[in-house]
Order: structure tokens, then sequence, then C-alpha cells
């Protein structure tokens, strides 16, 4: 669909994907553009709208599932939507069922999608900090080889998130990541006293690597620095707004 813009992997290619940003949208006011936050304060019509442009610049026809993201590592497996009042709480979805379009929505967070395209299986997860430690791209590739993919041969695509250079953490922080495994200290940067940059993608497509995987692409797209490309809640807070929009990052089966 024209305005909306469709940010591709190469490592999914031939696979209907897409990790969308702002652009292409009905959305005003501080969520300008393709909002498709539910949980922002926009109007529910206007949500509606932008979802339905999201999907058909993605796979046409499609019909959109999504789940109720917490920052966990429960990855879900369906056959069809849920209804909007009784979706799951978890952070990834995975299926075989062609016609689906998986959706995960972020606004810092890393959206992770992944395809095994001989078994026919593909997946979509939310990796924010939170996940990302707990695992939920450990448990979206489990997920995905019950349903017969094979991990040496599932690609995987980490889209735009907060970068390096946008995300500073205090030492706690650090501390929760570096008590997990000491070489994690590696994604970590020095900032002001006390403080530290933290590479989300870098640790993301560690984990994917050290899950074996071995076809990964990271886009390198900064949701924080691209204002007019991305919703990022980072920079929404630093700025004090009431509000802040979600972009999604979709993948699916055709036929």
């Amino acid at each position: 669909m024209s305005g909306v813009e469709v940010n591709h992997a190469r490592a999914l290619e031939g696979v209907p994907h897409g990790f969308l940003g702002r652009l292409g949208g009905v959305s005003t006011g501080v969520v300008a553009g393709l909002n498709v936050g539910t949980g922002s304060n926009d109007e529910p019509d206007v949500i509606a709208e932008n979802r339905r442009r999201a999907v058909e610049a993605v796979l046409p026809s499609a019909r959109l599932a999504t789940v109720y993201q917490v920052h966990s590592a429960d990855a879900v497996t369906i056959v069809s939507p849920f209804d909007e009042a009784l979706r799951p709480r978890a952070d990834a979805l995975v299926t075989d069922r062609p016609g689906l379009a998986l959706g995960v929505l972020t606004a810092d967070c890393a959206p992770v999608l992944f395809a095994d395209r001989a078994a026919g299986v593909v997946a979509a997860a939310h990796a924010g900090w939170k996940g990302a430690i707990a695992g939920v791209t450990d448990s979206t590739i489990e997920a995905m080889e019950a349903l017969g993919a094979r991990r040496e041969r599932i690609a995987a695509a980490v889209g735009p998130c907060i970068a390096r250079a946008s995300y500073e953490v205090d030492s706690d922080f650090f501390r929760r990541f570096a008590e997990q495994d000491p070489a994690n200290e590696r994604f970590f940067a020095d900032g002001r006293p006390q403080h530290f940059q933290f590479d989300l993608e870098a640790y993301v497509v560690h984990r994917l690597a050290l899950a074996g995987l071995r076809m990964i692409e990271a886009l390198g797209l900064d949701t924080y620095a691209n204002e007019n490309r991305f919703f990022s809640f980072r920079r929404a807070t630093h700025r004090g707004e009431a509000d802040y929009g979600r972009q999604i990052s979709m993948i699916g089966l055709g036929g």
C-alpha cells in the first residue's frame, strides 16, 4: 500500500513479512502515523484502519493475530486469530497455517521474525530486555520445532529497536546481565558515572546464535533516533509526552 513503509530482511526473502514504522497511517497528534497500539489513547477506529493498512502492505487479505504482550518468555502456537478480549498473555506467536499475519508491537523493544521455509513454519517475537534475558527467542524456536521446524534451517531477523547510543541503563541493569553470564558485559559500553549504554540488538542476535541459528540478520534501525520513521517509548518519556505510538512487525505464510 502506498505510503506504508515496509522494511524487509534479506534473510527472510520469499516469506511475506515486514517491519513497519510510523509512516503511512492516519493517526494524529503525538502518535501521528501508523499507530497500531490499542494501549494508546488513540481512537479505536483509527487504530483499526492503521492495522488494516499494515496487513494489506505485508500479506493482503490475511487475518492479523496478536497477543497481549507482557515482556515474558512465553510463546504460543496458533491456528487462528484470538478474540481481542481473549488474547493470551505471551510475547511470541508461532504458526504453520497460511493466511495468518503474526504481529508483534514495539516502541523500542526488538521485534524478531522467524521462518523455516522448508517446514512452512513462521514466528514473531517481542524481545524487550526482560523477555530477551528470560529467553523469549529460545521459547519461540522450541515452539517452531514442535511444528516440524529445524533450528539449523530457521532464518531470523531483528527489526527496528532502540540502539546502544540511545539506550542508557543503570548499574543494577548491568549487573542483571553480568550475573547471568559475565560474557554479557560486551553488550555494554561505558556511559556517564554509574551508567552504561546497552546494545539490545546485539544481545538478541547473540541469543539467536547461541540457540544454534545460522541465518541471522539485524536491520540496524534505531527507533529512538529516527523520529520520522519510528515510534519510541523512551523518546516520548524523555519529552514528557502523554502518550506514545506502537509499530508492528509481521510475518505469515501465503496461500
